[in-house]
């Protein structure tokens, strides 16, 4: 069963335990036995939290259900960011070869791990 916050207007906040069911209902009070309406009670952080940040995380969790959609302005947009920025991506399948002073191959882009040929 779930436990419930409710707010007695003279007592304050008390909990309850009910069903589902009962989630809208309203409660007695344990000392005055006045009904009292369930509240919702939010951490203090969250009533504290910078409303920037608070709206940027609800957009964050709103978008991560979202599909990503890709039209031809959003890679033309994507395309000239990386020109003006330094942050291009390497092209797959260049990759850095070298060879060491006694004629092995290097490829410092490679996983390490892999033994070359």
């Amino acid at each position: 069963m779930p436990l419930y916050d409710y707010k007695c207007q003279e007592h304050g906040l008390f909990q309850e335990l009910g069903t589902a069911a009962e989630a809208g209902h309203p409660a007695n009070c344990p000392e005055c036995k006045v009904l009292s309406p369930r509240v919702i009670v939010l951490p203090p952080e969250i009533l504290a939290m910078d409303p920037a940040r608070r709206k940027a995380q609800d957009r964050n969790e709103k978008a991560r259900h979202e599909p990503i959609i890709s039209t031809a302005d959003q890679r033309a947009r994507d395309a000239e960011h990386r020109k003006s920025c330094g942050c291009k991506k390497k092209s797959a399948g260049k990759h850095m070869l070298f060879y060491t002073a006694d004629g092995k191959k290097m490829f410092p882009s490679m996983r390490p791990w892999m033994i070359s040929h």
